[in-house]
């Protein structure tokens, strides 16, 4: 049948080379587990362009000793602004200086999401517990015994006490305890970087702006020590909505984003064309744990990308499942129940303000008026809105 690692008493066997999967990796070695990451692709590489990591994500990746890497790659804006897509006029933004820090104990960073990649991969590489093999598809998942069996493709198995699946969206392991399908939201997404100094129309290099508008968002931010600037432009596609295949393509995001501000208009021509990202969710599920293995970051919740919280979401799963498992010492199942139990209140709230929040971004009409002066009526050092989603807390707390 191919290699068998045979497994260990304190051995925790990932499934997924993502942000989710290397940040877990990187803490439960420190705490003393050996661990094996099985990866899909024949490197671990992140799609995608900028990420931002709000507080709740950057406490995690302090106490992991990361912030003097991510100081060196990363941006610290000094504010987020919100904008109307149409007009380019202001409507409210957050100052994310000192007081910000100091409220929340950590500073908002927006970065490159290989170079996030990079640096917790890097983190791994440093410690001998942490085995990291590329090229692995897996094909079943099961508990054994008193631990769990991993059967990849190839036909190596591999063996351990706990086994996470964080293997993202299309998750095969969530397939063992829900028999749910991603929710398609007939929005897509395109994104790119290109060199700051090439930049057509670009914001303040010291703020993450995004104009929203109705059935669409435009979003421009720096990255890497400011030399790149990263665009997103999503629009809810009407193809998508009248049953075509090649929904969102780029001659309708040129259709949809012809109406808007001028700014954004100069900003197209360098977004790129190459790809596009059709926008998933799931329902919130229950339960993630069967026996002796649990589920993490997208396979459990994927979200909307409105808040910002996807991989700041696995960050902080990484950091609770290190938690419970340190807290409770020969007890897997106790364990796992226990981050279940914190971990799915907490991100089913995620999930559900992020679908919440794309709604109040995209909505026309009278809806519009009402929230363009909801939002500029807001006192800006009012933090009631975001205190529960970048507060300090208990990671394994089990309500918010």
């Amino acid at each position: 049948m191919g290699n068998d690692n045979g497994g260990s008493k304190d051995s925790v066997v990932i499934v997924g080379g993502g942000i989710g999967g290397l940040a877990t990796a990187l803490v439960l070695s420190k705490s003393g587990h050996n661990v094996t990451v099985l990866e899909k692709a024949a490197q671990f590489v992140e799609i995608g362009a900028g990420l931002q990591l709000a507080p709740n994500a950057t406490r995690v990746l302090t106490s992991l000793g990361l912030m003097d890497k991510i100081r060196d790659v990363g941006v610290f804006p000094n504010r987020l602004r919100l904008k109307t897509a149409l007009t380019d006029e202001d409507l409210t933004s957050l100052d994310l200086g000192e007081g910000f820090i100091q409220r929340y104990g950590a500073p908002y960073v927006v970065m490159h999401r290989n170079d996030l990649l990079r640096i917790l991969l890097e983190g791994c590489q440093a410690q001998p517990s942490v085995e990291l093999l590329p090229g692995k598809e897996i094909k079943s998942v099961a508990n054994e015994g008193d631990g769990v069996v991993a059967e990849c493709a190839d036909g190596s198995v591999y063996r351990g006490q706990v086994l996470i699946g964080a293997d993202g969206l299309w998750s095969t392991v969530r397939k063992k305890l829900s028999d749910d399908v991603p929710v398609c939201s007939g929005y897509v997404s395109y994104r790119g970087t290109v060199p700051t100094d090439k930049a057509t129309a670009h914001a303040p290099l010291d703020e993450v702006v995004a104009w929203i508008g109705p059935g669409l968002h435009y979003v421009q931010y720096p990255l890497r020590s400011g030399n790149l600037y990263n665009q997103v432009a999503v629009f809810r596609s009407d193809q998508y909505l009248q049953g075509k295949e090649d929904w969102g393509n780029s001659d309708e995001l040129e259709e949809k984003f012809s109406v808007t501000c001028e700014h954004i208009r100069k900003a197209m021509p360098l977004l790129g064309r190459d790809h596009r990202w059709p926008m998933y969710d799931r329902e919130p599920i229950d339960r993630w744990t069967k026996g002796n293995f649990t589920l993490l970051g997208d396979a459990a919740h994927p979200m909307l990308q409105y808040l910002a919280q996807g991989a700041c979401q696995a960050i902080e799963d990484a950091n609770a499942i290190g938690e419970a498992l340190t807290r409770m010492p020969g007890n897997v199942n106790k364990a796992l129940t226990m981050y279940e139990q914190a971990r799915t209140l907490r991100t089913a709230r995620v999930q559900r303000n992020a679908r919440l929040w794309g709604d109040m971004w995209h909505i026309d009409g009278a809806g519009r008026l009402m929230r363009d002066e909801l939002f500029s009526s807001r006192a800006l050092d009012d933090h009631s809105h975001i205190d529960w989603l970048y507060g300090k807390r208990d990671p394994l707390v089990m309500s918010d």
